[in-house]
């Protein structure tokens, strides 16, 4: 009647019956084998992630330690011990990136890029930092993954591959970071650069603030050209280089219009502060 349960069709069998074609069930025949072969299949490509999860993280972490150093540049005497410093860290990065591409080997990689991808945005937001530094220009693509090619001498602690992936290894590979990581990592380094300008103008640096405006103001052309077109977590990332563009740019009228009134140790303290309305005006709006 209305309002009583619905029988399920399998409720129609005695349960002695099920258990009886579950004991007749042949584990060698033919059907049986491909679903174990499924199964192990899907094992270890699940095992094979769960470890590329953990090496982006690993890569992260080492990445964000990188940005807090170099960080240092515009505060100690030697910004070149900061640099090499950076570059050691950098090495290390490398080298959990070189686990990643050899997990990879024989395998798409777009079938892994979620688990990867976090390391990898991070990893570019970190080399694109120093290039900067360094050069006061953007590193590419190009270069990036120039730095990313190992060759066979590089083939020391690899852990976690089968033999069957030594066997297939050639001599050289590599491991291309794609270019919505690439747009990824640059749109958080614009926020790097921003604070970059502020602890700039904290050490008496007046200078650094009008380049890093004209930089960001090139950045933030370039992803307008790409708008909504592109991946959604592109044109997500427009409103945070939008707003670090907007507290450079403040920092720069501030010190046209009032570096001369205001002691150099305290514009720093000034910029703090309408950072902060900044902050509030655009989460108020």
């Amino acid at each position: 009647g209305s309002g009583g349960f619905r029988k399920r069709k399998h409720d129609n069998f005695p349960h002695g019956q099920r258990r009886e074609e579950k004991e007749n069930v042949n584990p060698s025949s033919a059907m049986m084998m491909s679903f174990k072969s499924f199964q192990l299949e899907l094992d270890t490509r699940h095992d094979k992630y769960e470890r590329l999860v953990k090496l982006s993280r690993d890569i992260t972490i080492e990445s964000k330690r990188t940005i807090f150093l170099l960080h240092r540049f515009t505060s100690v005497p030697n910004g070149e011990e900061v640099l090499n410093e950076s570059e050691v860290k950098l090495d290390a990065v490398r080298r959990k990136i070189k686990q990643v591409a050899q997990e990879l080997i024989g395998e798409d990689m777009y079938q892994f890029h979620r688990a990867i991808s976090p390391g990898l945005q991070e990893y570019v937001e970190a080399v694109s930092f120093q290039y900067f530094i360094k050069t006061r220009s953007l590193i590419s693509l190009e270069e990036i993954n120039k730095q990313l090619i190992f060759t066979a001498e590089d083939r020391e602690e690899t852990t976690n591959t089968t033999a069957n992936s030594h066997d297939k290894q050639p001599h050289t590979w590599s491991l291309k970071v794609t270019p919505v990581d690439y747009l990824l990592g640059v749109a958080d380094l614009t926020g790097e650069l921003m604070r970059l300008c502020i602890s700039s103008v904290g050490n008496g640096d007046i200078d650094t603030p009008f380049e890093l405006s004209q930089f960001l103001c090139q950045i933030y052309d370039g992803f307008t050209f790409i708008g909504n077109t592109g991946p959604y977590e592109v044109s997500k990332k427009l409103y945070t280089l939008k707003q670090s563009l907007a507290k450079v740019e403040n920092a720069c009228y501030t010190l046209k219009v009032r570096g001369s009134e205001i002691p150099k140790h305290m514009l720093a303290d000034v910029f703090s502060t309408k950072t902060e309305l900044i902050d509030q005006e655009e989460g108020l709006s």
